[in-house]
């Protein structure tokens, strides 16, 4: 390959150089991008191929896998390669399609596929915003009609001496210190993906902070623009775009425009929908048959104009929902543009479960259970980053029952776990430190029916179900979405709680979770171009007025965390013992701590810094446990008095347990007051004495005297009546 082949830009971003660079590998694939950011590096992919026969939408493919080479490690389990995306490549996955998808014009149908593989990670520069800029470099180098590019930064918020700070990229190690992780895409003309867990900030501070992602992305477009300048090619649309002839669509609005303004009208999601079934299918038969008697060629050219025709009645339907709404202020459901729809929920619907809610906002309904537990029951994240455990999980189901479908049933797909992902990060923000409550908790979220804002009724439904669970939440958390709708004359409205119509038709379904003291989770999905500042403004007003509205009807169903934990939740204490003690609890190959679990009934869990939980159904249970790790782990000291059990006799003295793993010995000469000529003259195997510590070695050894205690005893004075 010709050096002259070879392009490579870079630039400082945040105090760290981002290199990209095309034309060394991959050269097959219509283009290539491999993006290196300090010691992180992702190489990704893109391949444009023609359409397949039949198809009617964009199949655009984005994957993103996180090889453990990369880091320098080989993968868990027995099989040693990688298996199928887990979590975090899926929400990257996600994270990358949602704000280039819009950018490709309507009716293109061409096969895209995006491929993104980490190939280097120092572990501190995490790759996920990496390979979203990289993906998005490759596609403005091809040959796609992409309208981009865009770029991908994470924001976060860091306290320093100086006060809080915004900063770009933060490290892994920042993350721990920020109380805010935001992901921002966006490209010249504004933000179009929005995606945030925080800790209840303020509409003005996370407006704050867009502000100072939208630095970070002019500079990465900067360098994007740079290398597309050295090696891009002219972009083509091609011959496949997918869209109705201009004849069909005048003919389809001139037959269908009356009727279908009228059925967009109809309240009820399920007549509403029959109600355009009826009239998509009168217009299609009466209209645009199909050929059977004609020839081949006819027949083929009457299929082809009636799925022309398909296409123009959704656009017209499309366009009359978007007109009603705009220009005469008519929603489908007949709701004013900031109203809510009606709101029930309920708590401690089941009996056996440590807490549960129903949570119905018009005809989406969630319900969700909240199971508590230990730290066995904590999820395990390997990845490329150091691995860590999770306390909170939030699963999101979504049956095809939901929407009256009967789908194959298959575990769950990405939109699931982006949805529970989000539901879960917003929840998060007003989550007790395990510190204060140790126990692992899981929420699961069964989407039951489902007419829009189904992450958002499992924000409000799972809030329910930890506060009838006492899990001592410090706010009552809500979620609420906003839509906008748009004309050709440029007039926009923002309306509150879109139903799954609004979401389909128009422009924007910007999700926002919070309590009355401010944000905790954000989602954007954007079908326009972008954002800008005022718009923001008056969405997340928006979204707050009606987030305290919902608060306030939640808490009209249960004010606050109940005051004690469902009698179903398994009590939970944590003791400190000496990290050094932590071997004498679990005894040789465990045998100790499987005696206590077993003599007990509870469930025994030791951390690296000493911290020893125990978990039981019943108190006395927990106390009987409690008091015999105590002992174990306390701290044998000269003069303390402890009640003993005799486990040994020997010829020069007995050995006394005073905790479980722990033994003294009591020489012969300690054992009485005067001369002892047999140490079985005074006690035997399982005899119960009172000792004294008189001497703790430096090798930790014990010795204990019983004739101190009688010497005491002699001394005391004895008692007179008077």
């Amino acid at each position: 390959m010709s050096k002259a082949n070879f392009v490579k830009v870079e630039r400082e971003i945040a105090g760290r150089t981002m290199t990209m660079e095309t034309g060394r590998v991959a050269k097959l694939a219509t283009s290539c991008v491999i993006a290196h950011y300090g010691g992180s590096c992702v190489m990704a992919t893109v391949v444009r191929a023609d359409p397949r026969p039949g198809l009617d939408f964009f199949p655009m493919q984005v994957d993103y896998r996180e090889r453990t080479s990369a880091a320098g490690k080989f993968p868990g389990g027995f099989r040693k390669r990688e298996g199928p995306p887990n979590e975090k490549e899926i929400l990257t996955m996600r994270m990358i399609d949602r704000p280039i998808r819009p950018l490709f014009p309507d009716g293109f149908i061409d096969e895209i596929q995006i491929q993104c593989w980490v190939m280097s990670h120092d572990t501190e520069n995490d790759t996920d915003v990496l390979a979203g800029c990289a993906a998005s470099a490759a596609l403005a180098l091809s040959d796609a009609p992409f309208d981009g590019p865009i770029a991908t930064v994470r924001v976060g918020r860091i306290i320093t001496d100086e006060g809080s700070q915004f900063v770009i990229n933060p490290t892994v190690s920042q993350m721990d210190y920020s109380d805010l992780d935001m992901i921002l895409s966006g490209h010249c003309d504004g933000v179009n993906m929005i995606e945030v867990g925080a800790a209840e900030m303020p509409e003005e501070e996370m407006l704050g902070a867009i502000e100072a992602g939208v630095d970070g992305i002019k500079d990465i477009l900067g360098l994007i623009d740079e290398l597309v300048s050295k090696a891009g090619v002219e972009n083509r649309i091609g011959d496949n775009l997918n869209l109705p002839d201009a004849d069909i669509i005048e003919h389809v609005k001139k037959v269908a425009e009356k009727d279908m303004t009228k059925a967009r009208q109809i309240p009820g999601k399920d007549d509403r929908d029959a109600a355009v079934k009826e009239l998509r299918n009168k217009v299609l038969d009466e209209h645009y048959p199909e050929n059977e008697d004609g020839t081949y060629g006819q027949y083929n050219l009457s299929a082809k104009r009636r799925s022309m025709a398909k296409e123009a009645f959704r656009s017209l339907e499309k366009k009359v929902t978007r007109s009603l709404i705009v220009e005469k202020a008519l929603r489908a459901d007949g709701r004013a543009y900031d109203e809510i729809r009606q709101i029930e929920g309920e708590v401690d619907v089941f009996d056996q479960t440590h807490g549960s809610a129903l949570f119905q906002r018009g005809e989406t309904q969630s319900l969700v259970t909240c199971t508590l537990g230990t730290g066995k029951d904590e999820q395990i994240v390997d990845g490329l980053t150091p691995e860590y455990a999770k306390k909170f999980m939030l699963h999101y189901n979504f049956p095809p029952f939901c929407v009256g479908e009967a789908r194959r049933i298959m575990g769950p797909g990405r939109r699931e776990i982006g949805h529970g992902a989000l539901a879960e990060r917003s929840l998060m923000g007003v989550l007790p430190s395990p510190d204060d409550f140790p126990y692992t908790i899981r929420l699961v979220s069964d989407i039951t029916e489902s007419n829009g804002s189904s992450s958002m009724a499992s924000v409000c439904g799972g809030c329910l179900a930890l506060m009838d669970a006492g899990v001592p939440i410090s706010n009552t958390c809500a979620g609420i979405s906003v839509g906008r709708f748009s004309n050709d004359k440029g007039k926009e409205v923002f309306v509150t709680d879109i139903i799954g119509e609004e979401d389909f038709f128009g422009d924007m379904d910007f999700k926002v979770s919070g309590t009355v003291e401010g944000i905790t989770g954000v989602q954007v999905d954007l079908k326009a171009r972008g954002l800008n500042h005022e718009q923001l403004v008056t969405i997340f007003e928006q979204a707050r007025v009606a987030r305290l509205n919902i608060i306030k009807t939640m808490e009209s169903i249960i004010a606050e965390p109940r005051a004690d934990l469902s009698p179903n939740a398994p009590m939970l204490i944590t003791i400190q013992v000496a990290p050094d003690k932590i071997g004498k609890i679990i005894g040789p190959s465990g045998k100790t701590i499987r005696g206590l679990q077993e003599k007990y009934g509870v469930k025994i869990d030791i951390e690296d810094d000493g911290t020893v939980f125990v978990a039981a159904k019943d108190l006395d249970s927990i106390e009987g446990a409690r008091s015999e790790i105590e002992a174990m782990g306390a701290e044998i000291k000269v003069g303390t008095v402890y009640t003993g059990k005799v486990v040994s006799v020997k010829d020069f003295g007995a050995f006394v347990e005073l905790a479980p793993g722990t033994d003294g010995m009591c020489h012969i000469s300690e054992l009485d007051d005067g001369y002892v000529s047999s140490v079985t003259d005074i006690v035997n195997v399982g005899d119960t004495i009172k000792v004294k510590v008189i001497k703790v070695d430096d090798q930790g050894r014990i010795k204990l005297s019983r004739k101190a205690l009688l010497t005491e005893e002699s001394a005391e004075p004895a008692s007179t009546e008077g």
